[in-house]
């Protein structure tokens, strides 16, 4: 099936979110846009910290990193829970944003096993966090760290979490207003930021680590 690109990227260029409501008694579920009074964002500052012992699992470099090497494992994994608002046809709009070079998944590996990830959608100097997840423990909590410092690195002005939850809180998540976070996306997605080279093969083999 084809998805309206352009169209879905300027839903979430107005600050929505897709999510797939509750399923029916026979399984399937509606896919709709969201907005919500409030945000959840992720500092690129000072303001982002996390545990002591999470250095400790850093400084012994447990895991590698690695951008859209197996993105839709990422995906899977982030669905991959007793209830999930990641519908069949989200996925399939995850993989079609993908092809395009706008959805990209942050990873942990140990050796040749995926440990965690983040699913998100790059659009200038915004990044719209859409799920996380993790296989290996620390392997999520790693891949935050990472991810902010790719993004501050590339001088994003915006990590988008959606909504707050306690793991988040313990990284210095922090809510605002939909009028500030409006006036901040903004702002975000006129920045000429790159978070990752798209490439022209619409069905890319990435296995990059750093």
């Amino acid at each position: 099936m084809d998805y309206d690109i352009p169209l879905i990227i300027d839903g979430y260029r107005q600050g929505l979110f897709l999510m797939a409501e509750d399923e029916d008694e026979e399984g399937s579920s509606t896919l709709g846009w969201y907005s919500s009074n409030a945000r959840t964002l992720i500092p690129l500052d000072d303001r982002f910290r996390y545990p002591k012992s999470l250095q400790r699992v850093l400084n012994q470099n447990r895991f590698s990193v690695a951008i859209n090497r197996d993105f839709e494992a990422v995906v899977e994994g982030c669905a991959d829970r007793p209830s999930t608002w990641i519908s069949p046809e989200l996925k399939t709009i995850y993989y079609a944003l993908h092809r395009a070079g706008w959805a990209h998944s942050f990873e942990t590996w140990q050796d040749e096993t995926l440990a965690g990830g983040i699913l998100g959608l790059a659009i200038g100097g915004a990044f719209i966090g859409e799920s996380m997840f993790f296989r290996i423990p620390d392997g999520s909590k790693v891949a935050m760290v990472k991810l902010v410092e790719w993004l501050r690195d590339r001088h994003f002005l915006l990590f988008d979490a959606q909504m707050m939850n306690p793991h988040l809180a313990r990284f210095g998540a922090y809510i605002i207003s939909n009028q500030d976070y409006q006036a901040l996306l903004k702002d975000a997605i006129q920045r000429p930021c790159l978070f990752y080279p798209r490439s022209p093969d619409p069905h890319p083999s990435t296995d990059e680590f750093f």
